[in-house]
């Protein structure tokens, strides 16, 4: 009972150690470059994604790249200007690395087409420099959003928030606890007060515009 026991224990051991070591097998890290056809010039950017799965990496801008899938796995190469490739892991590689070198041939493609007419006349430029509304670009949005005269008639005609009026109501509060118990001072006393007052008229600012 005993031996059959062991036995089993060391059939499932070394099942599961020849399966690990297929898998490992299996792996494979491909180091390569991305250039162009006909110039072998650096192609950066490339993305290259192992097809049907949710992985891939990008090149770097000398073209460089480093991935690792199974053997027989297909990656696909694409980016902006080119037309794009795949290639095919070969099942029958030898070792765990692989060195490759994508070739990117350009592709041609159109954009649509613009049409640049003059102005009929000196007048109607002129009407069209006065009258016309060309939209702002979003540097001058964020300007005018920005702005501190815009900022400061917001902040005095808007309603305060919790936030706001929390902290107003505390700071109320702690103004009052300063003068609990007594009467607080009157301005009319003050003479730092009188002294502004008297620089306000001495200057005019209560002369009638």
């Amino acid at each position: 009972m005993r031996l059959s026991f062991y036995i089993t224990l060391f059939v499932l051991l070394a099942g599961n150690i020849a399966f690990g070591q297929s898998t490992f097998d299996n792996i494979i890290q491909i180091n390569g470059v991305t250039m162009t056809a006909d110039s072998l010039r650096a192609v950066g950017d490339v993305t290259i994604q192992v097809k049907n799965k949710n992985r891939g990496v990008e090149s770097e801008y000398s073209g460089v790249f480093s991935i690792v899938c199974y053997k027989g796995d297909t990656l696909q190469f694409s980016c902006l200007g080119f037309r794009p490739k795949e290639f095919v892991v070969n099942k029958d590689l030898k070792g765990q690395y692989f060195s490759l070198i994508q070739l990117m041939v350009q592709d041609t493609f159109y954009l649509p087409e613009t049409i640049i007419r003059p102005l009929p006349s000196k007048e109607a430029f002129d009407y069209a420099f006065l009258h016309w509304r060309i939209p702002n670009d979003k540097y001058e949005i964020a300007r005018r959003n920005t702005d501190a005269y815009v900022l400061r008639a917001l902040a005095q005609t808007l309603p305060r928030d919790g936030h706001e009026a929390q902290s107003a109501y505390l700071a109320q509060q702690a103004r009052d606890a300063v003068y609990y118990g007594q009467n607080k001072p009157m301005n009319i006393l003050n003479p730092l007060a009188w002294g502004e007052f008297f620089e306000a008229w001495k200057r005019g600012d209560f002369r009638k515009q």
